[in-house]
């Protein structure tokens, strides 16, 4: 790293430029979030701001944008499954980052966890989690989750980096 590549010169707008620059550098898995509504309908969005918190107990979280369409869906609801997507999945992370949330789970395969939350087939892994605590932070909440549930298979994992999907492994 070269100190003189400076991203931002220290401006508000130039820091948020690169912020999101220097993000992009971070590769990270790539997950979609799903519950279900007050109706039983599956809701979900992709998301790639996701990290565990704590083994004892264990906890998760996931970033959501406030302006998301799914984000009331998942901060009214009891819980939340985090799939973790495989390399073959990279049209569902940009099904679920585009379409409409109402016809997101159209045609799809998936089961309900123990929950009662969709688990989509294919995902190299998830985690069925309670809600524990939803935090407020800048334009995102922090959704806290407790994995009461977990299933993992062998895949090659979802990674996104500098704006493209890709797979390792």
């Amino acid at each position: 790293v070269d100190p003189r590549n400076d991203c931002a010169d220290g401006s508000a707008g130039a820091v948020d430029v690169s912020l999101r620059a220097v993000m992009a550098c971070f590769p990270t898995g790539v997950t979609i979030v799903s519950t279900c509504d007050h109706d039983a309908v599956p809701r979900g969005l992709t998301v790639n701001a996701f990290t565990s918190v704590s083994l004892n107990p264990p906890l998760v979280l996931v970033c959501v944008d406030r302006d998301s369409r799914s984000h009331d869906y998942l901060i009214q609801a009891d819980g939340f499954v985090i799939n973790i997507l495989s390399a073959e999945q990279a049209q569902l992370a940009e099904r679920f980052a585009r379409y409409p949330s109402d016809g997101r789970f159209d045609g799809l395969a998936w089961e309900l966890a123990p929950s009662g939350h969709p688990v989509l087939e294919g995902s190299v892994a998830w985690l069925d989690c309670a809600t524990k605590e939803v935090i407020s932070a800048g334009d995102h909440s922090i959704i806290i989750g407790q994995p009461n549930a977990t299933g993992c298979g062998t895949e090659s994992a979802l990674v996104f980096h500098r704006g493209k999907l890709g797979s390792i492994g």
